[in-house]
């Protein structure tokens, strides 16, 4: 993994590592992260989502993780997909949880859905323990994307499949030039006007840009024991679905 990733830091002034400040930024962002989600992706980040659901729908996955759950869209919009009995949702933000939390009571999903406070890098979970993991837009966080990526292949069941969706960096013209001026320019304006973290959406398009997206990224799944990776790159590689198999 590129060493540039793995470090970079939403807070450059502040101490503590990559981890404990991610957890922070998340902690201060969390009442305003899903309107600042939907506003930056321009609502495209809803179809992302359906599409790398769908992709588990052959496999009809009954008990699910969900890495990095954030306020848990993604487990909420896999549970009416996929109907699964049970998706677990860990994360190292407790603010995000929280709203997850309001979610899941608002949504009558207690029983199906249920939410823990975790590190990606450490699950707290057994071997072989699901038929699928998710993560949406999670790993470009992970202080150590292979710890990260081998652990979530630990606890997965043999032929057990891992779904990806993550941002990456478009690479034709005139699509690279206008992504960099909304990420780079747009985007931590917008951040800093209704989150007040200005800082939270500067790291967001520097850990894009510094994220080894694409062939990149199959080559660390490989590398940590997945026999398969289809990388599929989704609106002009704006975002990336990859699907890989235990």
């Amino acid at each position: 993994m590129s060493n540039e990733a793995s470090t970079l830091k939403p807070y450059k002034s502040k101490e503590g590592g990559k981890k404990e400040q991610v957890a922070d930024m998340f902690n201060n962002i969390s009442p305003k992260y899903d309107l600042l989600n939907r506003m930056m992706t321009m609502r495209i980040d809803i179809i992302w989502r359906k599409k790398a659901i769908r992709a588990l729908l052959p496999l009809a996955p009954q008990l699910i993780l969900d890495v990095a759950t954030g306020t848990g869209d993604f487990a909420i919009e896999s549970i009416q997909i996929l109907k699964p009995k049970k998706i677990i949702g860990v994360d190292i933000s407790q603010g995000m949880l929280d709203v997850a939390k309001e979610k899941i009571i608002k949504k009558g999903l207690q029983d199906q859905f249920e939410v823990v406070l975790g590190d990606s890098e450490q699950l707290q979970f057994e071997d072989n323990t699901f038929d699928a993991v998710t993560v949406a837009f999670g790993v470009r966080n992970f202080e150590n994307l292979e710890k990260g990526l081998s652990e979530i292949h630990r606890v997965l069941k043999p032929g057990g499949k891992a779904i990806i969706l993550e941002l990456s960096n478009p690479t034709a013209f005139p699509v690279k030039q206008l992504f960099h001026l909304y990420f780079h320019k747009i985007v931590p304006a917008m951040g800093k006007l209704i989150s007040k973290d200005s800082s939270a959406y500067t790291y967001l398009p520097e850990s894009v840009a510094k994220f080894p997206d694409g062939k990149r990224f199959s080559a660390i799944t490989d590398k940590v024991g997945f026999k398969d990776t289809k990388v599929r790159p989704q609106t002009f590689g704006f975002c990336t679905i990859y699907e890989a198999t235990k």
